[in-house]
């Protein structure tokens, strides 16, 4: 039987077409403002380009260093992610799966550093890069981001892994299964879609982030794409080529967008499940 649509849902239906309207139209005006010469880009701003300059790609690659930025944050961002989220998953498996003393006093000091601002942290955290000679460095940099312990993540995931019936270990145990047996061969597969979602929102905080490579780096050639968008922003005060920094924005945004349509079925799947315990 059709369902009967009411009135509350064609007019909630109407404002979330709207809604998305106003996220995607910024990115279409982006991608046709990168294929404008800067003449047509002065001239008017809404106008659509009377020819297609691919070459403001290959110049925004090439001459604005978006091409070795992003070779940087693949680096940097990959390296991040393996480690912070092996850690991640290892530390949500041994505080919701695994009894022992002391475990509750972790999780209340791990709560309580929600109510730390992470900046309080910086100045320390460059005082131990810089003895460790772990400045100026990328290598340093995925040590740093993949050391430091989201409670988020931790929580998100948790509550996925407890949502698992604790059957499935005992069952591990009875057929001789050792303790990291039993976290590699049964909760990771059966916790996959949390761990997709958390590696989602890491990648995507490692690849937006701006702060820390903005410290901790001082050679140009090293800056990921974030600080690299920044430096050549700052350029623009110099040179109003505009059109070709459209690109680089363009360039910047495909692997977010490709890393989401690959991952959004288990990206929601995670969400949706890891919100709710039983």
């Amino acid at each position: 039987m059709k369902e009967k649509r009411t009135l509350m849902d064609i007019v909630w239906r109407v404002v979330l077409y709207a809604w998305s309207l106003t996220i995607l139209f910024p990115l279409i005006w982006v991608i046709y403002e990168s294929l404008k010469s800067n003449p047509e880009f002065f001239k008017d701003i809404w106008a659509l380009p009377t020819e297609l300059r691919w070459q403001n790609y290959s110049k925004a690659w090439n001459q604005y260093g978006f091409g070795q930025s992003l070779l940087n944050t693949l680096y940097y961002v990959g390296g991040s992610l393996v480690l912070g989220l092996f850690f991640t998953t290892i530390n949500a498996y041994a505080l919701t799966r695994m009894q022992f003393k002391g475990r509750k006093l972790i999780w209340g000091l791990i709560m309580l550093s929600l109510f730390l601002p992470g900046i309080n942290a910086l100045v320390p955290q460059y005082v131990i890069m810089r003895e460790l000679s772990l400045t100026n460095s990328l290598t340093g940099l995925i040590l740093l981001s993949s050391l430091g312990e989201s409670v988020f993540y931790l929580m998100l995931l948790g509550g996925f892994m407890s949502s698992l019936p604790m059957e499935l270990e005992e069952s591990a145990t009875m057929d001789g299964a050792t303790l990291f047996q039993k976290f590699w061969r049964v909760i990771v597969p059966l916790s996959t879609p949390g761990i997709v979602t958390v590696g989602v929102f890491k990648f995507l905080g490692y690849y937006n982030n701006f702060l820390a490579p903005f410290i901790y780096l001082s050679d140009p050639k090293k800056y990921p794409i974030a600080v690299q968008m920044y430096s050549a922003n700052k350029q623009m005060e110099f040179t109003a080529d505009w059109v070709t920094l459209f690109a680089g924005v363009t360039i910047a945004m495909v692997p977010s967008i490709i890393i989401y349509i690959l991952f959004q079925k288990l990206l929601m799947e995670g969400a949706t499940m890891g919100a709710v315990k039983g």
